[in-house]
């Protein structure tokens, strides 16, 4: 046999035996190597979603992808029609990521070297971990007759959660990173303006790709008892919360949220889905007692995606704080499932949602005037933002077009 069944993440994949794809094979098919990502069937994160849905989506049978895992141990297995491998990532903390990045790239330059009959494979590299090393990995690519293609993400140097080394780091690694790229693909128009002013001096190339979303409804029944269940479990109810989903870091601005949600008069929940421990939840209470209110709502995380996407379905209004990245998944989540949508007014998120949304700013008051404004909005206001909400999402960020562009790209590429 050459392939066994398996669980990656909880689904079913085919593992593939070592000598599978002998040294001898042909292929004529355009081999794309994936590298950044912690690998598929995604279980959380935005890269992960977005080699999912490539892989998922995938129209062309003349391209091969090849995806990169971090695992515990190394073997190779196919899923939704791409050939991964895991690279077992070693326990070095914060560098562990970097480690696993150039593993990951070197198994695919051998893997290259030994099928002298691939022709012209490119590499695109996730976020811009590995920059201090990209140059000798470049040439070895160039040898191979490939491409280097580069997804920057969003402003990762600026995160508040990085010590200040380490974002000297993210901030120089990012330098090299597109110094060395032959092509810089951008999900958001902001990074991309971002990217050739920053690094004029190197004449970028750049191209212009969103990140995806759906707007296919829950699968759930609204009477279904796993939501019935959640929202009783919470104390919520239908269209009677507030919602935010996302990580609990300083840029994304849950603080200023919850203190804004507290000085309004609204009398919804405010229903916090994210992944803050005791720790901080004890220092946001020690700043705004928010335990005094019992409008507000940490409910936990919720892996369960029909479940999730039927939370933000029967939000009154979903909250966005992010002031950090490109195209942020939640956001395109929330504009694809929720009627109303209250965004940080920064460039990435207008230009995501554009007049399909409301906005605020940080300035003190400016939210809880917004919330006042929007519960008092009459039914049909409510579903024409909807309306518009999900017709952006369908005609600039489905991942059926994302994946087209995509795939025009790898075939276009010499």
């Amino acid at each position: 046999m050459d392939e066994t069944l398996m669980r990656v993440n909880g689904k079913e994949v085919h593992r593939l035996s070592d000598h599978k794809d002998h040294p001898g094979y042909q292929t004529e098919k355009k081999q794309v190597f994936i590298i950044g990502s912690k690998g598929i069937p995604a279980a959380y994160g935005g890269f992960e979603t977005f080699v999912e849905k490539l892989t998922a989506y995938r129209i062309s049978d003349r391209i091969r992808y090849h995806v990169a895992a971090m695992g515990a141990e190394n073997f190779r297995y196919e899923y939704n029609g791409a050939k991964c491998f895991s690279i077992k990532a070693h326990n070095i903390g914060s560098a562990r990521a970097v480690l696993y990045d150039l593993e990951a790239l070197k198994y695919c330059i051998e893997y290259c070297r030994k099928r002298p009959s691939i022709k012209n494979p490119i590499f695109y590299v996730l976020a811009c971990r590995i920059g201090p090393f990209i140059e000798r990995y470049k040439k070895e690519i160039h040898e191979l007759g490939g491409v280097l293609l580069l997804n920057p993400d969003g402003h990762e140097w600026r995160r508040a959660k990085w010590s200040a080394p380490v974002r000297a780091y993210w901030k120089e690694s990012e330098k090299m990173m597109v110094r060395s790229a032959d092509l810089v693909i951008c999900d958001s128009r902001n990074i991309r303006k971002y990217i050739r002013k920053e690094y004029r001096q190197y004449a970028p190339k750049t191209r212009f790709i969103a990140y995806g979303t759906d707007t296919v409804p829950s699968k759930l029944a609204d009477d279904a008892p796993e939501f019935t269940g959640w929202l009783r479990d919470k104390g919520l109810e239908k269209n009677e919360y507030y919602l935010v989903v996302g990580r609990f870091v300083p840029e994304n601005n849950y603080e200023v949220m919850i203190r804004e949600f507290m000085k309004s008069s609204t009398r919804k929940k405010f229903a916090i889905i994210t992944t803050a421990d005791d720790r901080f939840l004890a220092r946001l209470e020690k700043r705004l007692h928010f335990k005094k209110d019992d409008r507000i709502r940490f409910v936990g995380t919720v892996y369960d995606q029909e479940l999730l996407r039927k939370i933000r379905e029967n939000a009154y209004g979903y909250l966005h704080g992010h002031e950090v990245g490109g195209t942020n998944p939640s956001l395109l989540e929330g504009l694809g499932s929720t009627k109303l949508n209250l965004l940080l007014n920064v460039g990435f998120n207008r230009e995501v949602a554009e007049d399909a949304a409301l906005y605020w700013t940080k300035e003190p008051g400016d939210l809880a005037r917004l919330i006042e404004r929007a519960d008092g909005f009459t039914q049909e206001q409510i579903e024409e933002y909807g309306r518009m909400a999900k017709a952006r999402m369908a005609g600039a960020y489905s991942w059926e077009k994302i994946v087209k562009a995509y795939e025009k790209l790898f075939l276009e590429l010499p």
